[in-house]
């Protein structure tokens, strides 16, 4: 049975709000070192949401806008759009590149936008949208992360102490027991298990235990 996009992407939504900031750490660690945590940040996602329902891209997902701030002397809000792609798509690049420029038109703020790849598609990494014509060419490139390149460093993952390193563990261990309801089992009171060793708070273990649940169902 396949299973429900949205059911699907809302585990990483709810633990992308939570750690947020471990999440630029371990995925775009450059970003996270240029921003003035200090400043804070704000999760923009009714604006997002209007944003969307503009967008005449077919699917619709309510991903993360973020208003944040970056180290420089002006005040300025760098706007982070999140996407967590699930499933293969034709039209995803577009989607970012709409997205990209309607936050841009709303808001006239620098929008960089980041995509985390949790399909089983090796060969699918969008990274680019482009058309031209006439001589007039329209383009957004943005960076892209694939969780299945972390397929070979399990022992590097169980070695970091950053919260999303468990985030991709556990993704890739949902993808390879699909199938196999007894292995998941094992594999969620491994984890969980794990969590305890490295010393997390008890908070943040039902905080990872609920992702866990949520990509393993």
């Amino acid at each position: 049975m396949k299973q429900n996009n949205q059911d699907y992407d809302s585990p990483w939504k709810d633990i992308l709000e939570v750690y947020f900031r471990e999440f630029l750490k371990f995925f775009f660690p450059k970003i996270e070192k240029d921003l003035d945590w200090k400043k804070g940040y704000v999760f923009l996602d009714k604006e997002f949401q209007s944003i969307v329902k503009e967008a005449k891209t077919g699917r619709r997902h309510l991903d993360k806008l973020i208003s944040v701030y970056r180290k420089n002397n002006q005040e300025t809000w760098l706007l982070i759009h999140i996407e967590v792609q699930g499933t293969k798509e034709t039209d995803f690049s577009e989607r970012m590149y709409v997205y990209n420029y309607r936050t841009y038109d709303r808001y006239r703020r620098p929008v960089a936008s980041l995509a985390v790849l949790t399909d089983e598609t090796v060969s699918w990494r969008p990274e680019r949208f482009v058309y031209e014509i006439w001589g007039c060419e329209a383009s957004l490139r943005f960076p892209v992360v694939k969780i299945l390149d972390y397929n070979n460093s399990e022992k590097k993952l169980l070695e970091n102490t950053n919260p999303f390193a468990i985030v991709v563990l556990s993704q890739l261990k949902a993808m390879k027991t699909r199938n196999d309801p007894e292995a998941r089992t094992r594999v969620k009171f491994d984890l969980v298990k794990r969590l305890y060793q490295k010393g997390y708070k008890k908070k943040d273990v039902v905080q990872l235990f609920s992702f866990i649940k949520g990509v393993a169902k």
